[in-house]
């Protein structure tokens, strides 16, 4: 294992790894190492020494930060000026059973967007900008350290969701959001799926911007009859009294008050934790939620962002009956959590289109021609 804890540093051992034609993988935290195809024996890049905070500026609502800054010390820094990261990274080391420390780089590197997406967008919509080295062990840029940039190639947006396959981070600024005063949980207990979801995208399109919204079944909730529409909704004391009054007008008295706030379980994954097979996030429209669900036809599921994202846990040979069912649903299926073969076996996703593919290579070639970062991971 090698250790860089400067950008320079990792800029001479990509030099260096190019010279050599010597793939490697990218680690700080190490939490998501168990997500996408296994790596083997690869050499390791320690990137964990180039953490913390490099700028902070609440008044512009902006943070810069080294890729293997903790979450949690970027959340504590936040809440001292009562702001908040507004895609509300997921943390999925509970899910995964994985040790480690989880980092900024690798929430936005995986776009582990919580229940907080819902209302201020994924980890790609608030990354301003970056530093990174690419494949030729080049410095390089991308966006900009402002909140109001709309000139160049959009490259941040690149960067989530890569997975650390197309360059190495050393630097990035996200937009941050003020935090909310008080919150409040919503439940419409005992509906079906086809209600609990209509209620749900009734709330969505409304004008009550709420920060959490999720349906889950009897399976996964206790005390909630045959499923529980749940509904988060966020605001200062006297506006966040009329959202709720509001929500009752849309959805009828039958809406009850929870002290509990299940959302940081259901964006982590952590209600799968201990149920057993292999774990999956199902990206659809929100629309075809219900019918998707009932094809499934699962024990164990739940339905965030409104039914934007179905999560499940169902046993190994399912997968080709779930990718299935998630294209024909024109979605697309993410295996989060599975053992080594059935990674390497299906991968993180199904495979793209011709054109699609071909876009993505030529996307790899332009910031990693040797394939040196993550090879093989997605």
């Amino acid at each position: 294992m090698s250790k860089a804890d400067t950008p320079s540093q990792v800029a001479d051992f990509v030099r260096a790894a190019r010279a050599d034609k010597a793939p490697f993988e990218i680690i700080a935290g190490g939490t998501r190492r168990s997500v996408g195809r296994p790596l083997g024996d690869l050499p390791l890049l320690d990137v964990s020494g180039l953490s913390g905070i490099l700028k902070y500026e609440p008044e512009e609502l902006i943070i810069t930060a080294a890729p293997a800054t903790p979450l949690a010390e970027i959340s504590t820094v936040l809440a001292q000026k009562n702001q908040r990261l507004g895609f509300d990274p997921a943390d999925w080391s509970g899910l995964l059973k994985s040790n480690g420390v989880a980092t900024l780089a690798g929430a936005a590197s995986c776009d582990a967007s919580g229940s907080g997406k819902l209302r201020h967008g994924a980890a790609r919509d608030s990354l301003l900008g970056f530093q990174a080295v690419n494949g030729l062990g080049e410095t390089f840029r991308g966006g900009s350290k402002v909140v109001k940039n709309v000139t160049g190639f959009d490259l941040p947006k690149l960067m989530c969701g890569a997975y650390g396959t197309l360059a190495v981070l050393t630097e990035m600024t996200f937009r941050v959001y003020p935090k909310p005063q008080h919150a409040a949980i919503l439940c419409l207990a005992d509906v079906t799926p086809e209600d609990g979801f209509a209620a749900l995208r009734k709330i969505a399109l409304s004008a009550l911007e709420p920060a959490g919204l999720a349906y889950l079944p009897a399976s996964m909730m206790s005390d909630i009859g045959q499923g529980a529409a749940l509904i988060k909704l966020e605001g200062a004391r006297q506006p966040l009294e009329e959202k709720i009054a509001l929500a009752h007008g849309l959805l009828g008295n039958v809406v009850q008050r929870v002290e509990s706030d299940p959302f940081p379980t259901i964006g982590n994954g952590e209600k799968f934790a201990d149920i057993p097979g292999d774990v999956w996030r199902i990206m659809v429209a929100p629309s075809d939620a219900p019918q998707l669900v009932k094809k499934l036809n699962v024990l164990h599921w739940l339905g965030d962002w409104a039914g934007g994202v179905i999560w499940l846990a169902v046993a190994p040979p399912e997968a080709a009956r779930i990718r299935r069912l998630a294209a024909d649903a024109k979605g697309q299926a993410m295996l989060l959590r599975a053992s080594p073969e059935s990674r390497t076996l299906h991968g993180l996703y199904a495979p793209q289109p011709p054109a699609l593919a071909a876009l993505g290579r030529a996307v790899k070639a332009a910031f990693d021609p040797l394939s040196l970062f993550n090879p093989g991971r997605l």
